[in-house]
């Protein structure tokens, strides 16, 4: 699929918890479109939810690029600008946990042809309709000829549930370095999506709204010094390098760790971060780094996102996620992707 070239602008200010453009300038990105018509979003969600949800039931973690050789370095980050942030949005209240109702998974069918998940969350954007996952939750890096078939996002997944409804991908903004070269120091995307979807009965679709009026979003932060400590959120299924699983996948997990540059063996990358954390990369990919995660609203700033594991210390279990920097070139993509509007298939 041929994928149109945008120039994206590189400006963002905050305004309260509204995202505020500044004059454009030239950046590299891509807009890929997933569902590009309503017909076709409607088609996708009767996949994911007829027969009881049992596509979603059955998905299996996504196993690409789950492992990196991984050493910890003492270096500090430096920024491409001055920092800055979007600050989160809280959704209707709920009493149920300490855990991100922003938090699900992404399902997505995969170059096998299968049913397959990753890890994705809510972001705040000017049309509250907005995901993030890894780059390569997105784009098929098996077969690149395109973005992976049927995206869609389940917010609060818990064992085969859709609580807050289904929602269709409408289009994804990511980097052009990621698209062409692979350049996993871009392993990012921002994926708009249409209003939420639940299926009351066979082949009917109710409108449940907009994904963050529903489930909140979190912040956004860029060029910021590494932080002391980021709560990392995901799904993991995978085995650890000596076979035990300590997650099913089923719920979401979260960890606490501190932050540090990283050199890797295995991804074409330079410019990756590392943090503290035990969970399992399958299913993982995609989970979100939360700065200043506060559990009584559930909200903080994302400021990394999963694209890797790696055992740094040679005991045979994962003990380090990795994910890209977030400098101003995740800003430009971001900002781009904050500002498209998706609308409801029901």
């Amino acid at each position: 699929m041929r994928r149109a070239l945008i120039a994206l602008g590189v400006g963002l200010s905050v305004l309260g918890s509204a995202v505020v453009t500044e004059p454009a300038q030239a950046a590299s990105g891509v807009v890929v479109p997933l569902a590009a018509d309503v017909t076709a979003a409607q088609q996708i969600a009767r996949f994911w939810l007829a027969d009881g949800a049992a596509n979603l039931k059955n998905a299996t973690p996504y196993t690409v690029r789950t492992e990196v050789g991984g050493e910890r370095l003492s270096t500090d980050v430096v920024p491409d600008g001055l920092p800055g942030a979007v600050a989160p949005v809280e959704g209707p209240p709920s009493s149920k946990g300490k855990t991100p109702t922003t938090s699900g998974k992404v399902f997505f069918i995969g170059s096998d042809l299968q049913p397959h998940w990753c890890t994705g969350t809510a972001v705040q954007s000017n049309f509250k309709n907005l995901v993030a996952t890894a780059g390569h939750c997105l784009f098929d890096t098996e077969a690149p000829d395109g973005p992976l078939a049927k995206w869609v996002f389940v917010p609060g997944y818990a064992e085969g549930t859709t609580p807050f409804g289904l929602y269709v991908g409408k289009q994804a903004s990511a980097h052009y370095d990621f698209d062409v070269y692979r350049d996993y120091d871009r392993d990012f995307a921002f994926v708009n999506v249409y209003n939420g979807v639940v299926s009351p009965s066979p082949d009917v679709l109710t409108n449940v709204g907009r994904l963050v009026d529903n489930v909140g979003g979190q912040g956004f932060a860029f060029n910021q010094p590494l932080a002391p400590t980021v709560d990392v959120f995901g799904y993991p299924a995978g085995p650890h390098p000596d076979g035990r699983r300590p997650y099913t996948g089923e719920t979401l997990e979260w960890s606490t760790g501190s932050t540090f540059t990283m050199k890797v063996t295995g991804l074409p990358a330079d410019r990756l971060i590392g943090v503290d954390s035990p969970l399992t990369g399958e299913g993982a990919l995609g989970s979100s780094w939360l700065t200043h995660y506060r559990s009584d609203s559930r909200l903080g700033y994302l400021n990394g996102i999963t694209i890797s594991v790696s055992d740094t210390d040679g005991d045979n279990r994962y003990d380090t996620g990795v994910s890209p920097y977030f400098d101003g070139e995740v800003k430009a993509v971001y900002r781009e992707a904050a500002n498209f509007w998706a609308g409801p298939i029901a």
